[in-house]
């Protein structure tokens, strides 16, 4: 396909979402099944326009003085593109599948003073969301916003169960791939730009083979902060696929036990397949059907459990900027209350002076802070500890430092520390 091609593809995506109100991957899921012609290149080109225009479609409406897709689309091209309005005609001359180019628009665009006239359109997000952002950044939310906006990185997690970060870093040699700034067995490929896309790292031999697992840097510092140790009992509570179980299982080297439980079985699912191909021995997968049940044995005995909550998924929106747009004030209330039953559910299997680490892929301090503090004033007996001080133990003074207003909770972001937003705090229980 060509550019104009592209485009066109692009626009029918943005503008499918828009009338079926449906998340992103699956308006090009269903593109890709009407468009077989098009190759894994076209495809992947689509998809990352798609995306980059959802990443700072406020601001894109606001600069083209046009919210819908066809503007958006054509301002993604020439602000992250760098695709000129030149190049666009040279590019679009003769082929029938181009659309217009909205030409006057975009000269206005780029001539336009960049003073936006609201602070949400900056950066990038819902205006009702500007008061949690507030409370979590103060004056600089609009940069931690707008680094939101930006593309993430392709990170993975070394297995250090069968390899080491030299060894994988070496079999993946022609992706570029680097240590990463902060997690200690993390390797990172930096995102592309334009039409270029990631390498698939799962077609690698050393993926096959159990050698790395693909995991956001924030999400694995989040893993080592729970401290698991060799010999221990951890219950990782909100399991999903089992990415933080893995980590638990390969950095406490395969001694102890791991139990690992979700609500969703679906969620859970993937985890059997992922536990064989790294290794894993010392997980016992748990079946959420009957979790009361299943999980009653366990009760005031784990050393350490993790909660991994249901969240908003705001740290995330580098990776999934359709769902900041789809987020609703009911929804934060929904996974607020979702999160407090989880953290008093997941209370009942610490066992006395152990430990209970509460972590989410969220910013927004209602579901971070104010439910860590909130758990504590509800249960008599539990002390929230300095996550800022495990911080320093594990990765020193001289690395990027997470947002915490008293270092007992702490905030990754992609401005602060380069990871997807992740809150981590740990609270213990008394003798």
């Amino acid at each position: 396909m060509r550019l104009g091609g592209r485009v066109q593809a692009a626009i029918e995506v943005l503008e499918d979402m828009a009338a079926r109100k449906r998340p992103a991957a699956q308006a090009l899921r269903d593109w890709g099944l009407s468009h077989r012609f098009a190759g894994s290149g076209d495809r992947s080109a689509i998809g990352n326009l798609v995306y980059d225009t959802l990443r700072k479609q406020a601001s894109a409406a606001w600069l083209m003085g046009d919210d819908s897709p066809h503007a958006a689309v054509f301002l993604t091209l020439q602000r992250d593109w760098d695709v000129g309005l030149e190049q666009l005609r040279e590019a679009f001359q003769g082929d029938r599948f181009a659309p217009a180019i909205p030409e006057e628009k975009l000269l206005a665009a780029e001539s336009k003073d960049t003073a936006f006239a609201d602070a949400h359109v900056e950066a990038d997000v819902p205006e009702w969301c500007v008061p949690s952002f507030e409370e979590a950044f103060e004056e600089e939310w609009v940069a931690e916003a707008k680094a939101l906006a930006a593309r993430p990185p392709l990170d993975l997690r070394v297995n250090t169960l069968k390899a080491d970060r030299d060894k994988v870093i070496r079999a993946l040699s022609s992706t570029g791939a680097k240590n990463t700034a902060i997690a200690r067995n993390g390797i990172r490929i930096a995102p592309g730009k334009g039409a270029r896309r990631l390498p698939n790292v799962q077609a690698e031999p050393a993926y096959q083979k159990g050698w790395f697992e693909i995991q956001d840097e924030g999400s694995q510092i989040a893993a080592d902060l729970v401290f698991a140790r060799r010999g221990e009992q951890v219950l990782d509570y909100c399991a999903g696929g089992g990415g933080k179980t893995l980590a638990l299982a390969a950095g406490m080297e395969n001694r102890g036990q791991v139990h690992a439980h979700d609500a969703d079985k679906n969620r859970l699912a993937p985890i059997f397949e992922r536990l064989k191909r790294a290794g894993v021995r010392n997980v016992q997968v748990h079946s959420p059907r009957a979790p009361r049940d299943d999980l009653s044995p366990l009760e005031g005995r784990m050393d350490r459990v993790l909660v991994d909550a249901p969240c908003t998924g705001s740290g995330t929106w580098r990776r999934r900027p359709d769902a900041k747009w789809r987020l609703t004030p009911a929804m934060l209330e929904t996974r607020m209350d979702e999160q407090a039953a989880a953290l008093d559910e997941a209370a009942r299997y610490v066992r006395p002076e152990g430990y209970l680490a509460y972590v989410t892929c969220s910013v927004f301090a209602e579901e971070n802070e104010q439910q860590a503090y909130a758990f504590c004033e509800r249960h008599a007996g539990w002390e929230l500890l300095s996550a800022g001080e495990v911080w320093q133990d594990l990765f020193g003074f001289d690395k990027a430092k997470p947002w915490s207003s008293d270092m007992k909770c702490i905030t990754l972001t992609p401005a602060s520390t380069g990871t997807d937003g992740f809150f981590f705090a740990v609270m213990q229980r008394s003798k």
